[in-house]
């Protein structure tokens, strides 16, 4: 019976998602933590970072780790990868078919501009609900987070020099 359920809830993930992998971490969030309680804050942020480190999309990589997490099989993992990518799946094949029809409309024009700031709130709303007193474990992850966001803004360092960089300043700072 997870199983279904877990499917069910990342299909509807899937589904409802715009603006890639940052945008769906809300989503998940909401059903994974809040609303049926699998996983702890703690754990969702963990998994958050082990999908970034990890190849492949975000969704995909968060979904695969929550199943295996939830069922403690390989099985839950199927299930839930299977019902966050279905829906894209299924949706680009529609866009594939009738978008030679439809490229030039300006209702679909319209549609996009639309869901643009939709897919920024999303992402905000996904930051912004990580933003919490159990995910700052003291002074110096403080200091992390900060130096992250600096780079980040300031100088476009890019993902992967950060994770790499805060480890090593984790290793340096937590010794």
């Amino acid at each position: 019976m997870i199983y279904f359920q877990l499917f069910y809830v990342f299909f509807r993930i899937g589904l409802f998602s715009f603006g890639g992998g940052y945008a769906i971490l809300s989503l998940i969030q909401k059903d994974v933590v809040e609303k049926f309680q699998w996983i702890t804050t703690s754990e969702f942020t963990e998994i958050v970072a082990l999908s970034q480190i990890t190849p492949g999309p975000i969704a995909i990589n968060s979904a695969t780790y929550i199943g295996y997490r939830v069922t403690g099989s390989v099985f839950g993992s199927l299930f839930t990868t299977l019902g966050v990518v279905m829906p894209s799946f299924l949706v680009l094949s529609l866009i594939v078919i009738f978008l030679n029809k439809f490229k030039k409309s300006i209702v679909v024009e319209r549609a996009f501009k639309g869901l643009r700031p939709v897919v920024l709130g999303l992402i905000l709303a996904a930051g912004l609900s990580l933003l919490k007193p159990e995910n700052f474990i003291d002074f110096k992850s403080c200091i992390i987070f900060i130096l992250s966001i600096i780079l980040s803004l300031k100088w476009n360092i890019g993902v992967i020099p950060l994770i790499i960089g805060s480890g090593i300043l984790g290793v340096i700072l937590y010794m």
